[in-house]
């Protein structure tokens, strides 16, 4: 099973096929389960508290399996800042190759990173700045639409407009994310242009995930309008599922809070307790809105197998009803 576009060939995979590294979720099981299906997986940086836990579990990542993987490092404003350069150089004296960098400005990481000979692909959330990122000197770029889970940027672009418009600013591979769980999202992304996808959402719902099965059944049972944009007061968007606490920050933003009015209800530590005890109202926790598409909890195997398949059948027939 391949297809081979661009993203394949700079990641050295079968499909293009991209696992988000999502906090507390993106750990080596996971990573190596999609590694382990042809696909691209990315290790959550920031998951692990030092550089050396960080090493620890790239190690572990490693005798999953042979095959490639990344590491995600998210750089965003935070009460306790990381080391950011420790976790670079832990990621380049691993041996990784290939990075996924997102937040702010990812120049000083693409420079640091490529005297280690180590790509960057660099997420974006507007046209501007995957050409900034292409500048900086990316290897490529993902492009999140509106739809995402996390940070979705503050213009409210869907990816069916912004995936096209980025892959005619870029000449560097684009990955379509935002809204994609399935083989015709697939198809569509590779037609508006992209060179693979990436999908944060559907991977949290499988086997593999290590996150409760509370929350796999949730997203399962939840519809595509069952998530809440939080911080928009404060041009710092993330979408999360939504449940009383995600509301409640809503309410308190809204009316006029700051920051500090919320920090108690959306700290790590309550959302990581979320994917551990299944508690599902412990905290917020992010979700996309492909939530609407996803109906099971397959193995990563299986989901992988099940998107490129669904991909080329439903080219056939499209074929079929444009020769017709």
């Amino acid at each position: 099973m391949t297809l081979r576009t661009r993203l394949t060939e700079l990641a050295g995979t079968e499909v293009p096929i991209v696992q988000g590294g999502m906090q507390w979720v993106a750990r080596a099981e996971l990573v190596s389960a999609v590694a382990n299906a042809g696909a691209l997986g990315f290790l959550s940086a920031l998951t692990f508290p030092t550089p050396e836990d960080l090493a620890a579990e790239i190690a572990r990542c490693r005798e999953l399996t042979d095959r490639p993987f990344g590491v995600n490092l998210t750089v965003l404003p935070s009460i306790e800042p990381r080391p950011y350069a420790e976790y670079r150089q832990a990621i380049a004296e691993s041996g990784v190759r290939i990075v996924e960098t997102a937040g702010a400005d990812p120049t000083e990481h693409i420079e640091d990173f490529a005297r280690n000979g180590v790509r960057v692909i660099h997420k974006c959330t507007s046209v501007r700045h995957a050409l900034k990122a292409e500048r900086a000197g990316a290897a490529a770029v993902t492009i999140d639409g509106f739809e995402c889970a996390g940070h979705p940027g503050e213009d409210d672009v869907p990816a069916l407009v912004l995936l096209p418009a980025t892959a005619r600013a870029v000449a560097i591979p684009v990955v379509a994310c935002g809204g994609l769980a399935d083989g015709a999202g697939l198809l569509a992304a590779l037609a508006l242009g992209a060179d693979g996808i990436c999908m944060g959402t559907r991977f949290m719902c499988t086997r593999e995930a290590p996150v409760h099965d509370r929350v796999k059944s949730a997203i399962v049972a939840a519809s595509e309008r069952d998530t809440e944009l939080l911080f928009r007061p404060l041009r710092n968007t993330s979408r999360v599922a939504s449940n009383a606490v995600a509301r409640e920050v809503v309410a308190r933003l809204d009316d006029g809070g700051t920051f500090a009015d919320v920090a108690d209800l959306v700290s790590g530590r309550r959302g990581r307790s979320v994917f551990e005890t299944g508690d599902l109202e412990a905290g917020v926790w992010s979700v996309g809105v492909s939530q609407g598409l996803i109906q099971d909890v397959p193995t990563v195997a299986e989901l992988v197998r099940r998107i490129v398949e669904e991909a080329r059948c439903l080219a056939d027939r499209t074929r079929e009803l444009l020769d017709a």
